[in-house]
């Protein structure tokens, strides 16, 4: 019901109106009523209000002084004035003070019931605005969140090859606080449990767990939090140690997850990192931190930092080399490498065994990714490996099962070798359509799948149907359109978030593409 006051120096005439017509059928409800201006004034001050009925003529404050100071003070009231005959073209001039609409006395029954029905209609379509506005405006900020979100788990698992092209995309993500090479970081990694033997409450509060970790990060400079789909009822936080306290955060956490959703946690807290090329490192070494937790619902904390061991080095050179051994589809040669990693010198504790066979998982796991082929079978492998790390318990068991995902990533590579192009083409679209608003060439495509450039330049064009520049620039604009929908990223935020640096010549092209400026667009959302 939309909320109604009167406003009359004379008694009955608000009487009357109330009278006139059936205020509940037309969907208004009368919560109030005043004898002037100044006295509809405080109530609007206390009260939700829709409409204001007022007459034009009243001790200490008219109609028309109290529509002024409505527009002003709450715009978003209607104001309605009743009038006689001889403030008529007085009051059909004030239209531009904020009056909606004006009713000569004495009022009939069915000019005010038609009123009525235009206001509703009005406040109505004003309702519906605000609310896709404000879902449009949600909907664009969880998907630049889910952009920056998933760059930051691409940083922590995936392989990167040009150190340049990874600080260029975080600063066009907004993620300017960890541009710097020199940053110190710590990785926390949380997991929710249920007391109450229901475990059905942990899918029901899934949700809200992450927008709770969402708004404290939010609220924290240099805090970040991510999810990580391998690690069901998780979310991850990475956090600038020099700008934030880890220590801080996690209290904060555990004290809102149990007030607000009467969940336990358990957390990891990862060593301090140095760096970029770090952060593969911290992250694992907040899960490894987590997974040394005692099983039940009893909330927890594990810091790395205290039960630190030695130091393990896996270096990009040796990752780059067993990316190698995968992708030139040599089992034997990733075998004989991944056992003399793991096996050591046979002086390795428990924890750094899990390290190397986590940063060995991770580089497989980005492999299956790269190629698109995240299969079921593969997922399952998967999935039995990280079983088999978090038991630490069986060193033989990790090092079979990681060969076993080896061979089935491997298999799937030699299918696209010998598919004629096909199965690299959906690979290599499958990366684009990933990484659309880095600095991607066909130089960097070509070294990332093993493969000439101007074979797959060719070889994209006969089975896309467009050369792969044209194809980049349709998903950017594509992008473009979603960011901007939200009317707080500014024109220059768009381009860079879809991959140029200069707003001008990102203006150019989207006009190219759909006969409007990037303005012209954001304005036609309106109408």
């Amino acid at each position: 019901m939309m909320k109604v006051i009167i406003t009359d120096d004379e008694i009955q005439i608000r009487k009357g109106l109330r009278m006139k017509v059936n205020w509940e059928d037309e969907g208004f409800e009368i919560v109030g009523e005043a004898s002037n201006g100044k006295d509809t004034l405080e109530l609007l001050g206390c009260m939700d209000i829709d409409l204001v009925i007022t007459d034009m003529r009243m001790p200490i404050m008219d109609g028309l002084e109290l529509a002024k100071r409505c527009q002003q003070e709450f715009p978003r009231v209607k104001v309605i004035v009743l009038s006689g005959y001889s403030d008529f073209e007085l009051v059909r001039g004030s239209m531009k003070e904020g009056v909606r609409d004006y009713l000569l006395k004495p009022v009939a029954p069915d000019e005010l019931v038609e009123a009525l029905r235009k206001i509703h209609k009005e406040i109505e379509e004003e309702r519906r605005k605000q609310v896709e506005t404000a879902q449009m405006r949600q909907l664009v900020l969880t998907q630049l969140q889910e952009v920056q979100e998933q760059y930051l788990l691409y940083l922590v698992k995936e392989e990167w090859l040009q150190l340049n092209l990874v600080i260029e995309r975080l600063r066009q993500l907004q993620l300017v606080e960890l541009v710097n090479e020199d940053a110190i970081v710590q990785f926390v990694s949380v997991e929710i449990r249920e007391g109450f033997g229901n475990p059905n409450r942990l899918k029901e509060l899934w949700l809200p767990f992450q927008m709770l970790c969402k708004e404290i990060s939010k609220e924290n400079t240099g805090t970040y939090s991510f999810y990580d789909p391998s690690y069901a009822n998780m979310v991850h936080f990475l956090i600038r140690i020099d700008i934030n306290s880890p220590s801080s955060l996690v209290e904060r956490v555990q004290q809102n997850v149990k007030r607000l959703l009467s969940l336990e946690t358990v957390i990891g807290i990862g060593n301090v990192v140095k760096g970029l090329a770090s952060f593969k490192t911290g992250y694992i070494s907040s899960l490894l931190a987590w997974s040394q937790s005692q099983l039940g619902s009893q909330s927890q904390v594990i810091d790395a930092e205290k039960t630190k061991e030695e130091e393990f080095e896996f270096s990009p050179d040796f990752e780059r080399k067993l990316t190698n051994t995968i992708e030139n589809v040599n089992f034997e040669a990733f075998k004989e490498n991944i056992q003399t990693l793991l096996r050591g010198n046979g002086n390795q504790s428990i924890l750094s065994f899990s390290f190397a066979a986590n940063r060995v998982l991770f580089l497989l796991g980005s492999l299956a990714k790269k190629y698109d082929i995240e299969t079921k079978d593969i997922q399952k492998t998967i999935w039995n490996c990280q079983q088999s790390i978090w038991e630490l318990n069986s060193q033989s068991k990790v090092l079979e099962n990681l060969l076993q995902l080896a061979q089935l990533i491997i298999g799937k590579v030699r299918t696209a070798r010998f598919s004629n192009g096909k199965l690299i083409v959906d690979s290599v679209r499958h990366y684009l359509d990933q990484h659309y608003a880095s600095e991607i060439s066909l130089t960097l495509l070509s070294e990332l799948f093993h493969i000439n450039s101007a074979h797959l330049s060719e070889t994209f064009k006969n089975y896309v149907g467009q050369n792969f520049s044209d194809y980049l620039v349709n998903l950017r604009m594509d992008k473009a359109r979603e960011f901007l929908r939200d009317k707080q990223l500014k024109i220059i935020d768009v381009a860079n978030l879809v991959g140029f640096s200069n707003s001008g010549y990102f203006s150019t092209v989207f006009k190219k593409y759909f006969g409007q400026t990037p303005v012209e667009f954001r304005n036609s959302l309106d109408t």
